[in-house]
């Protein structure tokens, strides 16, 4: 959007992120519990006759509960996933540029560098906008400083990634991860995030419900 003309012509821009917060925030929960405890995947296996059972099926489960959890953004997506995530008692850092920390505490959040939210979190929701200075902002480099493991959750536009760089990621098997945006969108059919295991797709969905329109 070319703010500075759209601003000199008199023209008001607005937002509709706050309408949509709460859906998305949902579903971001869900991806979390899935990646946490492989629901989808042991769907899969299930459908395919090479489910296991009981603890045999858990070998990578973990919970939520108690987890060390990183947001990148903490506008309205990200308030609205912090008030869904009080029930499960995680210790919750958030990295936000724009706000002050007096302002993350007072969500009883704690405030961090991006260094810090994504070298010591298990679960890392990236709910930032995407703008011209941060276009691309993560990459191979804090992909690999992740941990072991972490599921990664991207919730609001694809250019806050190197997307290229994500699925490698997911690939190698270092973390795990699940999208509701894509560098583009329908995604083409032979795209290889489509059969990556590892990776959770949604169809650019979480905020589109009838409540939220």
């Amino acid at each position: 959007m070319p703010y500075d003309e759209v601003f000199a012509r008199g023209i008001h821009v607005v937002t509709t992120g706050a309408v949509f917060a709460v859906p998305v925030a949902e579903i971001g929960l869900g991806f979390a519990l899935d990646l946490a405890r492989q629901i989808s995947a042991a769907d899969a296996d299930f459908r395919a006759g090479t489910e296991l059972w009981g603890g045999d099926g858990n070998a990578a489960a973990r919970l939520l509960t108690g987890a060390d959890v990183g947001i990148v953004g903490f506008g309205d997506l990200g308030r609205a996933l912090g008030r869904l995530l009080t029930g499960f008692r995680c210790n919750i850092k958030v990295f936000d540029p724009w706000l002050p920390p007096s302002t993350l505490e007072d969500h009883q959040v704690t405030p961090a560098t991006l260094e810090t939210v994504l070298t010591q979190s298990d679960f890392i929701f990236v709910m930032a906008s995407v703008t011209s200075e941060n276009r691309g902002f993560l990459g191979a480099e804090e992909f690999a400083a992740m941990r072991p493991g972490a599921a990664f959750i991207l919730l609001s536009r694809a250019d806050v990634v190197d997307f290229d760089a994500l699925l490698d990621a997911v690939e190698r098997g270092h973390i795990v991860a699940a999208s509701d945006v894509w560098p583009l969108e329908p995604l083409p059919a032979g795209h290889r995030a489509r059969a990556l295991p590892g990776l959770i797709h949604s169809a650019h969905r979480a905020g589109a419900l009838d409540v939220a329109f």
